[in-house]
């Protein structure tokens, strides 16, 4: 990347890249890889827990120094290959979660052992073959099938596809028409990963009270399971996680929350986790005070918040989120002010996090 770039156009550039990455839950190796690389110059050390975590640790000069933990998530939804029957078509099995109408006649990539990619699709039967009763019932992912143009199970063993090999589903990054909104796949959550990665470049002249730990995790998508290990790996203080939420703005409705360019998501209550008080409210203050826009949001869904803010004995821990529309498929919709809003949000935060303020934040529900 040039060096003229503002570190906003870095973090575009950045989501952009990883996006085009293929990474579903355990095989988030390429977009570790990527972090690594973009993060190692501005680290003091890189820190991997066993599972594949990565994080940055940027340290302080202050000798008993707090840990704050900023994460987000480096897998996206995707399928394995469950098996592969007689006529070559392969069986799938879902790797996150997936609501199975918007799958047929989805363009997909299968990644074999030796990272030999085979395009296909997950096939669709014409509506002038099924029966009346079968058009209006809904669709099983069970009864699926990927088609890669194989004719017979030997000619899929032949190309040394396995049970268990990944498939995602293809998703180009796009500029929309009004170059304020991008669509890709996997906004969720590489959105989490740019972030990480563009704040350690953005805080690398800055002298922080507390050690900072910054990067990503794996297997959120099937159960938080990275954000339990790093977490234990790290014993943070207090935590921030990076997430992408669903919008509910696509009907017009206003009175839902969570709308694209409101701005910054303060996010209350979640399936998972209810946040620090103190640290929400430290994120609106801040907002307030920065003139960042931000919106309320309830979720029904969860974050690795869920599970970082259980280590140990508790964790102040604060989900700092965008929304975007049609997350968990390959045509998510985000809006840049958003993504630039949450950056401004989350630098000035991190940047002006006093050691006092992260106490107080501990002592918040004591």
């Amino acid at each position: 990347m040039e060096e003229t770039m503002s570190l906003q156009e870095k973090l575009l550039q950045h989501l952009k890249q990883l996006t085009s990455i293929p990474a579903i839950p355990n095989h988030e190796e390429k977009v570790a890889t990527y972090m690594k690389e973009n993060m190692l110059a501005y680290a003091d050390e890189i820190v991997e827990d066993n599972l594949g975590s990565v994080f940055a640790l940027k340290k302080s000069k202050n000798k008993d120094a707090l840990k704050v933990m900023v994460a987000g998530h480096m897998d996206e939804v995707g399928f394995v290959v469950k098996d592969v029957n007689s006529a070559g078509s392969i069986k799938i099995s879902p790797a996150g979660g997936w609501w199975s109408q918007v799958l047929m006649a989805s363009p997909i990539s299968l990644y074999n052992k030796e990272n030999r990619r085979f395009k296909g699709v997950i096939g669709s039967i014409p509506p002038h073959l099924l029966t009346e009763e079968k058009r209006k019932s809904v669709v099983e992912i069970e009864d699926l099938l990927v088609d890669i143009g194989a004719t017979s199970k030997e000619e899929v063993e032949q190309m040394n596809i396995e049970v268990g090999d990944m498939i995602v589903l293809d998703g180009e990054f796009e500029m929309l028409a009004n170059n304020k909104r991008i669509m890709a796949k996997a906004i969720d959550n590489r959105y989490g990963c740019a972030m990480s990665i563009t704040l350690l470049e953005a805080l690398k002249d800055v002298e922080l009270p507390y050690d900072l730990y910054i990067g990503a995790t794996v297997q959120e998508e099937v159960g938080l399971r990275g954000a339990q290990t790093a977490s234990h790996m790290i014993n943070p203080d207090v935590a921030v996680v990076f997430d992408c939420s669903p919008a509910n703005d696509a009907d017009g409705n206003k009175t839902e929350l969570g709308h694209l360019g409101k701005g910054v998501l303060l996010r209350f209550v979640d399936r998972s986790m209810m946040p620090n008080r103190c640290f929400l409210n430290l994120l609106k203050s801040t907002c307030e005070q920065h003139k960042i826009p931000h919106q309320y949001y309830l979720s029904l869904g969860g974050t690795d918040a869920g599970s970082i803010h259980k280590n140990n004995i508790g964790v102040a821990t604060l989900s700092l989120c965008v929304c975007a529309r049609n997350i968990h498929t390959n045509h998510s919709i985000l809006d840049l002010n958003d993504l630039n809003h949450a950056y401004q949000a989350a630098y000035h935060l991190l940047s002006e996090l006093s050691s006092d303020t992260i106490i107080d934040m501990i002592k918040c529900n004591q």
